[in-house]
């Protein structure tokens, strides 16, 4: 009896376990996105939505744009591009188109006996507003990916000390 209700147990836990997988990889599309171009070719529109809060206010996203890479164990490495703001035209809202040329570079650290290593290897990333409202639009070409972070102030706000000259 015990056996039996470890293996549902364990049966239910992987059963939960493919199912939130399952859901992250979906594409989750809240926003009607046909007012936005179509991606030129070899590019693709990638888009980050993120639920609305009446704390919008209080949080940012940070958003990078880069390729996995397998690289050595112990350097820095940096993606070459340019994010351009775009503003959509008649709409109100701005898009992001990253631009590279796929160049990569990193510090030059010797380290011969550092196991390589896969690494999402990034442009410069972008600090942006939060908007739950509206979906974060960025036409990056088709073998680069998006990756962000929500960022959310402390509750508490803190006062500068006054330096006062003698």
């Amino acid at each position: 009896m015990k056996h039996n209700r470890i293996k549902t147990l364990g049966l239910f836990v992987l059963f939960i376990a493919f199912s939130i997988q399952a859901m992250a990889q979906q594409v989750i599309t809240k926003q009607d996105l046909s007012r936005f171009p179509n991606p030129e070719a070899g590019y693709k529109k990638v888009v980050i939505e993120v639920p609305h809060s009446d704390k919008d206010d209080q949080k940012r996203i940070e958003f990078s744009v880069g390729k996995w890479m397998e690289v050595d164990g112990c350097n820095s490495f940096h993606l070459q591009g340019l994010l351009e703001t775009k503003d959509l035209q008649g709409w109100g809202y701005n898009y992001y188109v990253f631009k590279t040329n796929g160049q990569v570079t990193s510090t030059m650290i010797g380290c011969p006996d550092a196991a390589k290593r896969n690494l999402f290897v990034t442009a410069q990333p972008e600090m942006i507003r939060y908007n739950g409202k509206l979906p974060i639009v960025i036409y990056v070409p088709e073998e680069y990916d998006v990756q962000f972070k929500i960022y959310k102030a402390e509750e508490e706000i803190y006062f500068a000390a006054e330096e006062r000259s003698k």
